[in-house]
């Protein structure tokens, strides 16, 4: 047990030390603060890693629909705890909108261009369910258009009462998709692959249980808080010494909520299985968005923090481009190295536009 939680005591370790030493970490030099900055989020990673794995281990023993609920949940608690530590120090309304667009762009054209583009050179042609990625793509555009397009024609007097009814939307539109995913249409979402022959391994462990996975599940949360409230300070000191744009705080959020998922696309693209890659690219855009927005929009009218859902129009076409692509590429059953690299190319814009600023 020691040696499969080491990531979760790595991350124990990183937290224990920085609130020991919290002073040392923010009131050093500049390279203490952007080093401690570092060390914050790799360790927040290592919890998310270990989150997932747990989430997932619940999951299996739940089954559907109970079991895909515990896995979307899990990811977005994640986010929006780091999310909710880095708006507070940061004070930037806009905040929480940058990093679920920098989640839909490092989902989609990140995560979904790396994995084509690496399983097409490895494996040609990839073949998987297209119902699943049309599904997909017109619940994300659907989502994203009524909670951060449209919200920039609303007037001001009436954003309070949009922002109600944008809550209430995205949770009876994921409650529709979920009851779907998992009913009726649940074939959709899956892809018939040979099966192949698994070695035994000799000395395998037998899965936690499910009070184990659990405890060390709900013990990862509240250790990505400890370290979010420590790495939102340093990250605000890292920030404000080198003068980067807001957009790269809104990265890092979005890069620590989707590290479990790159890692799980990338062997699944790699063992030629584009199917898993589609669910997990295009599903945790479609759950950071549908989810995320509502549970920011109520955090920030309980406690009357100020924020921005409205994109910006390079946001906006960046968006648009993207899923219009996505539309494209995903429409045929089969994925290849040339459609993995237009996605990176349009990941590549959106780091080149962040890092202007824009």
């Amino acid at each position: 047990m020691i040696r499969h939680e080491i990531l979760l005591i790595v991350a124990l370790g990183v937290g224990c030390v920085a609130l020991a030493l919290p002073g040392q970490l923010l009131t050093g030099s500049p390279a203490a603060a952007y080093a401690s900055t570092a060390i914050l989020v790799g360790a927040i990673i290592c919890a998310s890693l270990r989150i997932a794995h747990h989430a997932e281990q619940i999951a299996r023993r739940l089954g559907d629909p109970y079991g895909t609920m515990v896995l979307t949940l899990s990811a977005v608690l994640v986010e929006v705890v780091v999310l909710g530590f880095v708006i507070f120090h940061e004070g930037s309304p806009t905040l929480a909108r940058d990093t679920i667009y920098a989640a839909v762009m490092l989902d989609i054209n990140g995560i979904l261009g790396l994995a084509a583009l690496m399983g097409g050179l490895k494996h040609g042609e990839q073949s998987y369910n297209d119902d699943s990625s049309r599904t997909y793509t017109v619940m994300i555009l659907t989502a994203m258009a009524v909670s951060m397009v449209v919200p920039e024609f609303i007037p001001g007097e009436a954003q309070h009462a949009y922002s109600i009814f944008t809550i209430l939307i995205m949770i009876t539109l994921y409650a529709a998709f979920l009851r779907m995913q998992t009913g009726p249409h649940s074939y959709f979402f899956s892809y018939s692959y040979p099966e192949k022959r698994r070695k035994q391994e000799a000395r395998a462990l037998p899965p936690p249980s499910a009070r184990s996975s659990i405890l060390l599940l709900a013990s990862g949360v509240v250790l990505v808080g400890v370290l979010a409230e420590v790495m939102s300070k340093s990250l605000s000191a890292s920030v404000a010494e080198l003068g980067v744009p807001i957009a790269i705080p809104a990265i890092v959020v979005a890069f620590i909520s989707a590290s479990p998922e790159i890692l799980t696309a990338l062997r699944a693209a790699l063992a030629n299985r584009m199917q898993a890659v589609v669910n997990i690219a295009l599903g945790a855009s479609l759950s950071t968005v549908i989810l995320t927005v509502p549970l920011i929009e109520a955090l920030s009218l309980l406690t009357g923090q100020p924020f921005v859902m409205a994109m910006t129009p390079v946001q906006t076409m960046m968006v648009l481009v993207t899923l219009i692509v996505t539309a494209i590429n995903l429409n045929d059953g089969q994925t290849n190295a040339i459609e993995g690299m237009t996605h990176f190319v349009l990941f590549a814009t959106f780091l080149m536009l962040a890092a202007l600023g824009l």
